[in-house]
This record gives C-alpha cells, sequence and structure tokens, in this order.
C-alpha cells in the first residue's frame, strides 16, 4: 500500500496565497509519484485540525508559509502527534524565522552580515533611525512581506502608526547594493546560485511570485569564487541553524563581499519560485523533489 501523505497548506499568514498554490502542486505532483494524498487547509483550529490527522497519516508535507506554519508552530504540534513531516524542525524554523536571532548565530559562524538593530514603531517615526539607506522589516515575517527600503531624497515616513499590523518592533538594517543571490540546500547539498534582477528595486513580494516581474539567471553572472563562495555559505547556514529537508539562503553582493540576508526554511515551490527552477537545472524533476522530501520526512524522537 502507498503512503498515505497530509498536505497542510493555506493557514492564515500574509502569505496564505503562496502557500496554496505551493500545496496544490505538491498535492499534484504526490499523487503522480503514486501517493495517496490528503489536502488540508489548516486553519486557526487546533482541535479541527487535530481531527483532519485522524487517523495519523504516515508524512504531512508541510507547504505551509510565513508565521505559524514556518516558525516552529505546526512543528510542535506535528512532533506531539509523532507525525514525520517533511522541512526543518522545530527549533530550525523558530530561529531562522527570528531574524535577529538567526543573524547572531550567522555572525557566530562568521557568515557575514549586514549592519542591523531591533526598534519600536515610535523610532521609526520620529526619524531616521540609521543612515540612509536603510531597509526597515518585520523581525519575524517571510517572502519580504512588509519590507521597505528608506532611501536618500525620500521625505515621507516609511508607515504611518496604523498601518505597520507586524507588532512593536521593527528591524533596521543598512541596505546593502548591488546584485542579490539565492543558494538552495537541498540535505547537505547546495544546488546552484541564481540572480535575480527586478524594476522593483529589491526582490519584494510581487517580484517573487508574479510572472514576469522579474529575472532570474542560473547560474548566476558571478565569478566563480563568488559563485562558490555563496554555495559554502549557504550550506553553512543551513547546517548552523540545524535545517533539514530544502532551505534557500538569500543573499546581497556588493562587488567585494556577500552578506547573507535571511534562511527560508520552506520556500516557494510555485511557478515562479527559485527552488524549483535550481532543482530543474541540476537534472531533477518537481516530481522527483516532493518525492525526496516525502521520503527523507522525520520527526524528532
Amino acid at each position: 500500500m502507498s503512503k498515505h501523505v497530509a498536505v497542510l497548506m493555506g493557514g492564515w499568514s500574509a502569505e496564505r496565497e503562496v502557500s496554496l498554490v505551493s500545496g496544490k502542486l505538491a498535492a499534484d505532483s504526490l499523487k503522480k509519484a503514486g501517493y495517496r494524498v490528503t489536502v488540508i487547509d489548516a486553519q486557526r483550529d487546533v482541535a479541527a485540525l487535530l481531527k483532519q490527522l485522524d487517523p495519523k497519516p504516515d508524512v504531512v508535507f508541510n507547504a505551509l508559509h510565513g508565521r505559524f506554519g514556518e516558525d516552529g508552530c505546526i512543528q510542535g504540534v506535528l512532533n506531539i502527534l509523532d507525525i514525520p513531516y517533511t522541512h526543518s524542525g522545530l527549533m530550525a524554523s523558530s530561529l531562522a524565522m527570528d531574524k535577529p536571532m538567526s543573524k547572531k548565530l550567522f555572525e557566530a559562524a562568521g557568515i557575514p552580515v549586514a549592519k542591523h538593530k531591533i526598534v519600536n514603531r515610535a523610532e521609526v517615526m520620529s526619524g531616521d533611525v540609521m543612515e540612509r539607506p536603510y531597509v526597515i522589516k518585520p523581525p519575524n515575517e517571510g517572502s519580504s512581506v512588509g519590507v521597505i527600503i528608506v532611501a536618500e531624497g525620500n521625505n515621507t515616513l516609511p508607515f504611518e502608526a496604523d498601518t505597520w499590523p507586524y507588532g512593536d518592533e521593527v528591524m533596521v538594517e543598512a541596505f546593502i547594493p548591488g546584485k542579490e543571490l539565492t543558494v538552495a540546500v537541498m540535505g547537505d547539498k547546495p544546488l546552484a546560485v541564481t540572480s535575480m534582477t527586478t524594476e522593483h528595486g529589491f526582490f519584494d513580494y510581487a517580484a517573487k511570485y508574479e510572472r514576469g516581474e522579474a529575472c532570474h539567471t542560473i547560474p548566476a553572472d558571478v565569478d566563480k569564487a563568488v559563485y562558490d563562495e555563496a554555495m559554502r555559505l549557504a550550506l553553512l547556514a543551513h547546517q548552523t541553524l540545524g535545517c533539514r529537508g530544502i532551505s534557500r539562503a538569500d543573499f546581497r553582493y556588493d562587488g567585494e563581499k556577500l552578506y547573507i540576508l535571511e534562511v527560508n526554511t520552506q520556500p516557494g515551490l510555485t511557478p515562479t519560485s527559485l527552488v524549483p527552477e535550481q532543482i530543474t537545472y541540476v537534472g531533477m524533476s518537481f516530481e522527483d523533489m516532493v518525492t525526496w522530501m516525502v521520503e527523507n520526512a522525520e520527526c524528532p524522537s
């Protein structure tokens, strides 16, 4: 009898729509691969979720993105239920989503990060909190949700008191000019380096997920030494956080030095997403990828 895989998707984070697309593509491919698949749109009702996971599936394919699905919360539930699941475990997921903490760990491991600090909303609204240009972002969101670049000559506030729905804390970091690069890691193997360009000024939510809003170059158009260093740093970041399965590390390259921006423990699997492109580049199919993820799913004992 084939394995029963429950695909968790949707959720209620700011990345719900992306998760629905990732989950559908994963579910369709798993069915083609011969698995028995149940699709679950995870809502903020734990009792209903527990009912949907009874009887227990053999594996959960976690296609949730953003808070509650990518930050250790759902991983904790699955740990309690003793159900193997794809992607990283509770601790790695929590650390990766907590940008200030992950940056501390990256620095300790020798991975360069941009100058940064945590301030509150009132400080941001009262004036510059760092020499321009700088970036403000939520400390615990993904997919560039809430990211704003504060550039020279911009005389308006980054946001108003009632237009920042991400809590009182704001992460501020120096803007690193140059190329945007990304590296997927599968298991303990970095796959490739992709460079991304967009007319949006940076690789924001629309550039990530809307067709025609970004140009991806794979392999990235950088010197071999830079390419190899990005691969090395992505694997080191993956291992530093204790990730498993597939992760994706994002970098900026200013022409001299690579700076890590973040590690995504559950990167998007949509038609415009970067990980499926790198999977294709190394000679695998989308079906190969999701099958590997299911067969390598784990649950901490």
